[in-house]
């Protein structure tokens, strides 16, 4: 998780902080193309939470089905999926007419709802139609991120510059989610699309302000050296992901990545069904309040988890998703849908705590050169089970209901316990404060890697 990143980043720049912090702050916000990026990512993110909130919710309120909703909500979750294709593509493109472009895409795209409303054509083929592309727009975000702030903001505040854009993309998971559902309820989704069309015209305004220097490492290559300038990047694309994989290899990694794939099926499952089951408790608000309970539980475990660098990974590990998984089972059987709502968004904080404490421990066993592509790797197969748990959880759904499906994802959270009740080894992991890498079988030699 990106916010996991972030407040691992925050933790060590303060453990490392001097009387000169402040300043240094302030340095930051004083850098404004630094200021015009983090308002235009502010705002864009908000557009992304609602615009994903309103296209579920409107998928079940015309079809009624689960099944659609899950094949919607896996079509929203595509990025996950592919992000370890999106990097090397967002090398070579210009970089601020791209990301101004993906704002405007977005924008131009989503007014193609309430148009269709308006026009008595709104149905779920539009949905489907459009979804896809504002899929492709968000693919490039991330990677954008991480190629921008380095040209914008000078290399002693980048942990800074990180931290700040991650922590307020969790920030507006939650806020936008929760008050997604408000508006819907209020309003309607068509009105939404609306409101939402209004906030990538903003962002792109914002990062059209924003001066991207040009990477002296790029060079355009032309004639008959293009293709085996095209040839060379593919190669060497192939052999960094060759080197992440070698050094993940035989590693309790493996494993553990096993049961955060397993976790985030269920979580693909759950946000499939969540539009039926948030209607069933008391329609779009409700439906909204658990997807705001949801961040809400991730942020207090972030801001928990520098608390419990001292404590053993692997029973950290056991205990917090073993509790997890009892908050969710007891939010489907609670008796109102204000507890169900508390009890959903305790299960999430230990996840939230897992996600810091995963990404401090990755910096920590890996070697610099080599990280990027480890937690590429890393993220892509934990993930791409999300869209998956988002098809599986729409069909389980129509046969079995949305309580007992959202019930049996509990056991995503269970399965990780579980496995660690089985493998004593994980269960004695180290605190991640004494954290070294032969404790979790990594065994890299000094020259390996590329910078």
């Amino acid at each position: 998780m990106t916010a996991a990143e972030a407040v691992a980043e925050t933790d060590e720049t303060t453990a490392s902080g001097d009387a000169a912090e402040p300043a240094t702050d302030r340095s930051l916000w004083r850098n404004r193309d630094f200021r015009r990026f983090f308002a235009g990512q502010f705002v864009t993110n908000a557009g992304d939470s609602l615009y994903t909130v309103a296209v579920l919710w409107l998928v079940f309120e015309l079809s009624g089905s689960t099944v659609l909703t899950g094949i919607a909500n896996a079509v929203l979750l595509l990025p996950w999926l592919l992000q370890i294709l999106a990097g090397p593509v967002v090398d070579r493109l210009p970089l601020r007419p791209v990301l101004v472009g993906s704002q405007l895409l977005q924008g131009v795209v989503v007014l193609a709802l309430p148009l269709a409303a308006v026009t008595g054509t709104l149905s779920v083929g539009v949905i489907f139609a459009v979804v896809p592309l504002l899929t492709l727009a968000t693919l490039l975000m991330a990677p954008m991120q991480a190629t921008i702030v380095p040209r914008i903001v000078p290399d002693e505040r980048l942990s800074q510059a990180n931290s700040a854009l991650a922590t307020v993309t969790l920030g507006l998971d939650m806020i936008f989610d929760a008050l997604g559902g408000a508006f819907i309820a209020v309003f309607g989704a068509t009105a939404l699309f609306l409101f939402d069309a209004g906030t990538f015209a903003l962002a792109a305004l914002l990062f059209a302000g924003v001066a991207v220097a040009r990477s002296a490492d790029v060079e355009e290559p032309d004639g008959e050296d293009a293709g085996s300038a095209e040839e060379s990047i593919l190669g060497s694309y192939v052999a960094d992901l060759r080197d992440g994989i070698d050094v993940l290899r035989g590693t309790v990694f493996v494993e553990l990545v096993l049961t955060t794939a397993v976790a985030n099926l269920a979580t693909g499952v759950t946000l499939a069904v969540l539009p039926a089951y948030g209607d069933a408790l008391g329609g779009p608000a409700v439906y909204g309040a658990l997807l705001g309970a949801l961040g809400v539980g991730r942020l207090v475990g972030s801001v928990v988890a520098p608390y419990l660098e001292g404590v053993s990974y692997g029973r950290l590990l056991f205990v917090g998703n073993a509790a997890g998984a009892a908050c969710w089972l007891g939010a489907v059987v609670a008796p109102s849908p204000a507890l169900t709502v508390v009890l959903f968004g305790l299960a999430w904080v230990p996840a939230g705590a897992s996600g810091v404490l995963s990404s401090t421990l990755n910096q920590t066993v890996f070697p610099t050169d080599l990280l990027g592509r480890v937690s590429t790797i890393k993220g892509t197969a934990s993930g791409a089970t999300l869209p998956l748990g988002s098809l599986v959880g729409g069909v389980v759904a129509e046969l079995l209901g949305t309580a007992t499906t959202v019930g049996l994802a509990a056991f995503g959270f269970g399965f990780t316990a579980l496995y660690l009740l089985a493998r004593p080894p994980l269960r004695r992991l180290p605190p991640v404060a004494d954290a070294d890498p032969a404790a979790f079988g990594v065994t890299v030699a000094p020259e390996s890697g590329r910078e």
